[in-house]
């Protein structure tokens, strides 16, 4: 859970125009013949094709026929970003709070399961943590939008989260607790942050934080693999209980602190280009990856500091 890349490729083909859910380009809707009426409010007639009627108005593209009431058309109100389908914050809020719904559940599965067999525990602990990684690089290089997988993620991050809090709890009791606090408090903080500029994320700081995240993700896959091979005899891996360990462990809680602005600023830089609706759910899932990695690094860096 060292990585999200969610957002990285989002910004980038969102600055590029390549955004898409498996419809036209935002701002290319419909056929040229389309774009052109719905820029200059004409049709020309055109053989084999019937004129295109719009309730409340008069047939247009034919002399003779009388022009729209124009006073009426810019005397009616605005749609609303939900009416033109387009995504909102309500939509990324609420779709975020159905995710951890779902989280939760599945987390109490984990946590149920591992106190009463170990062995399941672990179980799910690293198949939950395996495969929800998978599907989560699935969904973040997929050209499209899939609810089912993104659905499938919070499933499978609920019993790896539930597991392995299950099992630091037991051997470390209360630390479960602290480490919700902790992640609870960095939100609001870093929210707090980068709402009012104190946090700033700027094109330049989003390269050097996706180079930062990669390099972290490949030493944690290390990590883990010298772990359960026998490798190394710690827990912890690099560094264990040490000060080595907890600056490591520091220093990825920074990370994906960060990476909460990044999020933040990306949720806003979408609603402002006023993406489809179905964006709302990438935003969401992008949110439950950076908050679920900042647990589990909160997490260790507790157990490491209550093991020296």
């Amino acid at each position: 859970m060292a990585s999200n890349p969610v957002f990285n490729r989002f910004n980038e083909d969102l600055s590029k125009g390549r955004l898409t859910d498996g419809q036209p380009q935002y701002g290319q809707f419909g056929t040229p013949e389309q774009q052109q009426q719905a820029r200059y409010g004409y049709q020309g007639e055109q053989p084999g094709y019937p004129q295109q009627q719009y309730p409340g108005y008069p047939p247009q593209g034919q002399f003779g026929q009388p022009a729209p009431d124009l006073e009426k058309m810019y005397g009616a109100p605005a749609a609303t970003a939900t009416q033109s389908g387009r995504m909102t914050l309500d939509d990324v809020v609420t779709k975020t709070l159905g995710l951890f719904g779902v989280l939760l559940v599945f987390a109490a599965v984990g946590w149920f399961v591992g106190k009463e067999n170990q062995g399941a525990g672990m179980a799910l602990w690293l198949g939950g943590m395996i495969v929800g990684l998978v599907i989560g690089f699935v969904i973040s290089f997929k050209r499209v939008i899939s609810v089912p997988l993104i659905l499938a993620y919070a499933v499978c991050e609920g019993l790896f989260v539930g597991a392995a809090s299950g099992f630091f709890n037991t051997v470390y009791p209360g630390i479960v607790a602290e480490a919700v606090l902790a992640t609870f408090c960095v939100f609001a903080g870093m929210f707090v942050g980068w709402k009012f500029g104190l946090i700033r994320v700027t094109e330049r700081s989003r390269k050097i934080f996706g180079l930062m995240v990669v390099g972290y993700l490949l030493f944690a896959l290390v990590n883990v693999a010298l772990v359960w091979t026998g490798v190394m005899s710690n827990p912890f891996g690099v560094g264990g209980s040490g000060p080595l360990g907890i600056i490591i462990s520091v220093f990825a809680v920074g990370l994906a602190s960060y990476s909460l602005a990044v999020d933040f600023d990306s949720i806003q830089r979408g609603v402002n280009a006023r993406l489809p609706e179905k964006y709302s759910w990438l935003m969401a899932h992008g949110l439950l990856v950076s908050v679920v990695w900042l647990y589990i690094e909160l997490l260790r860096l507790f157990a490491r500091i209550q093991s020296r």
